[in-house]
């Protein structure tokens, strides 16, 4: 009994870590826009990122060598570049909260991505959780008023498509070539940085204040955010039920809402809160809650 019930207290552990880690990575996300635009943070954040990832797999002795290399510069564009940098540049107009709940809608897209990519048929109950998740967001986007917001939100969801499109892809990529883990996101994460750092070239930004708040929002970010929630995640996926872990990852973007409403002052309207009720249903039937039991 003890030695089962160390393990999976210790993933529990690592679980609530990361879900508050990556909640209130979107608090300093948001702020940090106050210290410079929101290219030049996420190229910084996974550079150093990346470079924590490279120095763990040379302490752990992991081979350095990279995965296939075209799939790899493919997931980094859409998992790490197009990702990041979508939402980062979302929450210059969008609210904290607001932006990462729909971020959080990838789980959806990538059932319909994982159809057209790699043949996997949607269920009735991953049907009835789209349906749910677009009440969700009819209530939480509220078109029929004129949104001064509307980029922020269209921004929010490519974000949460072009993460849905990684996810997928990385998928095909363990199916077809079995990499490590700890390998792949390093390379795919390299691969972001790069990508983000041309587009900061390319698009003119406010300059950096490197003041301490910059450093200490690009250091939470980089370290805690993108590589020890990263290590923690992947004990979490390692130890519990994958229908554990991603209906438990909803956690993030409920304490985000939460901590902007407690730090940032955006309080949830009636709508967005009836919104969340039914993205939270729709991502525990596509996560697939309840059908174990007739497993």
């Amino acid at each position: 009994m003890s030695p089962s019930s160390q393990p999976s207290r210790g993933a529990l552990f690592a679980l609530l870590a990361t879900i508050l880690i990556w909640a209130y990575s979107w608090i300093v996300m948001k702020q940090v826009l106050a210290h410079a635009g929101p290219f030049d943070f996420a190229a910084l954040r996974y550079l150093i990122g990346a470079a924590v990832l490279f120095a763990a797999l040379l302490l752990s002795r992991q081979s350095l060598r990279p995965p296939p290399l075209l799939p790899t510069i493919l997931i980094g564009l859409c998992q790490t570049a197009a990702f990041q940098g979508l939402e980062q540049w979302a929450l210059l107009d969008g609210g904290a909260g607001h932006v990462a709940l729909l971020a959080y809608t990838m789980p959806f897209w990538a059932v319909l991505l994982a159809w057209l990519l790699l043949g996997d048929r949607p269920t009735v109950q991953h049907w009835l959780g789209l349906a749910l998740a677009a009440i969700g967001l009819l209530c939480i986007i509220e078109p029929w008023h004129a949104m001064g917001s509307m980029l922020s939100t269209t921004l929010a969801l490519a974000g949460g498509v072009a993460w849905a499109a990684g996810t997928v892809l990385s998928k095909r990529m363990f199916r077809r070539h079995a990499p490590s883990v700890l390998n792949l996101t390093a390379w795919q994460m390299l691969a972001g940085g790069i990508a983000l750092g041309l587009v900061t070239l390319a698009v003119p930004q406010r300059s950096i204040e490197w003041d301490w708040p910059f450093i200490g929002a690009l250091a939470y970010s980089a370290v805690l955010a993108s590589s020890l929630a990263w290590w923690l995640w992947s004990i979490v996926l390692q130890r519990l039920s994958t229908t554990v872990a991603s209906v438990s990852s909803l956690g993030v973007p409920i304490v985000s809402v939460l901590l902007a409403w407690l730090i940032l002052h955006e309080q949830p309207s009636m709508m967005e809160l009836l919104g969340i009720v039914f993205v939270l249903l729709g991502l525990a039937a596509v996560s697939g809650v309840g059908a174990r039991r007739r497993g």
